[in-house]
């Protein structure tokens, strides 16, 4: 007999999982436009800076506050900084440079794609097999991503600008899969979630900064509305409130399930770009959003993974 207990137990954890899925998602969704209002006079390596510098400082202050862990070891720092380089550091700045060529739902659509790498990766390098509802709902996660992906293709009407972009974020959704890999390698060597979040982006953000200083980048900022404002959002919602329930929701659900929160963001995405670039979308959008859905349910159904 079930345990009534555990079944409660149960069902309230798959409970916070959907409202953190469902969060997520929707603050995600939504940062891909965000993004394009950094994208102006201001370098995008210096906005990036500036993103995940206040991002760690509001990170450790909120640690600070409610006593929570920030001390790391060294072995603990050393995945930390792995986590730092390649997601708030190389994957970042990757985006930004993405966003310039292709519109911002694009770069989204091809982040969808994130919990199949992911489970590609754990299974390769680190041996962890997933139950075959994961494989199945990733494999529709894809599909949907690839229908998505022809039809914002065809809006843009290609070119090698176009190419360019898509290489470039393509690029970055894999440097993102290898964040959580560092991220889980932490996970594994103790690391408390909100300190080591914190950590990483202040790690992403002094490389980034480093970076800068070395190609001769001009740190400059803009003083307007739809820049400051989109850097709050981008800081405090788009990285501190979403990561943290991103890592929280991956340690608990494994880093497939929360990667899969991607692959629910382009829908967020071709919304904002619905109402605020005018942007249209056909059938085939709508039966790539409908796989990804599909998708999503049989990735929360299945058992722990990754």
């Amino acid at each position: 007999m079930t345990d009534p207990f555990r079944a409660t137990q149960a069902a309230r954890a798959d409970l916070r999982a959907l409202a953190s899925i469902v969060i997520c998602s929707v603050i995600w969704g939504t940062t891909w436009y965000a993004i394009t209002l950094q994208l102006g006079t201001v370098d995008p390596t210096a906005s990036v800076t500036y993103r995940f510098a206040l991002a760690s400082v509001v990170l450790f202050l909120f640690c600070w506050w409610w006593r929570e862990p920030i001390r790391l070891s060294g072995p603990q720092h050393m995945a930390v900084f792995g986590q730092g380089v390649l997601t708030f550091s190389i994957q970042y700045s990757m985006v930004y440079e993405a966003e310039q060529h292709i519109a911002s739902a694009v770069v989204a659509v091809i982040f969808a794609g994130l919990a199949f790498v992911n489970l590609v990766l754990f299974r390769v390098l680190l041996g962890q097999r997933a139950n075959w509802r994961a494989w199945v709902g990733a494999m529709l996660g894809v599909v949907g991503v690839a229908a998505m992906f022809i039809a914002e293709l065809r809006r843009s009407g290609g070119g090698h600008e176009v190419l360019f972009g898509l290489t470039i974020a393509l690029v970055a959704m894999i440097f993102a899969a290898a964040g959580n890999l560092a991220a889980w390698k932490a996970q594994k060597a103790g690391a408390p979630v909100l300190g080591s979040v914190a950590w990483a982006m202040a790690y992403g953000a002094g490389l980034v900064f480093l970076f800068g200083l070395a190609t001769g980048v001009e740190f400059t900022f803009e003083m307007t509305p739809a820049y400051v404002g989109s850097l709050l959002y981008l800081s405090i919602f788009g990285s501190v409130v979403a990561f943290a329930l991103y890592f929280i929701l991956a340690r608990a659900k494994g880093y497939a399930l929360a990667s899969y929160i991607s692959a629910l963001t382009p829908p967020v995405a071709l919304l904002m770009s619905v109402i605020f670039e005018n942007a249209r979308f056909g059938w085939v959008a709508a039966l790539g959003v409908a796989l990804v859905l599909a998708g999503q349910v049989l990735l929360i159904r299945a058992p722990k993974g990754g």
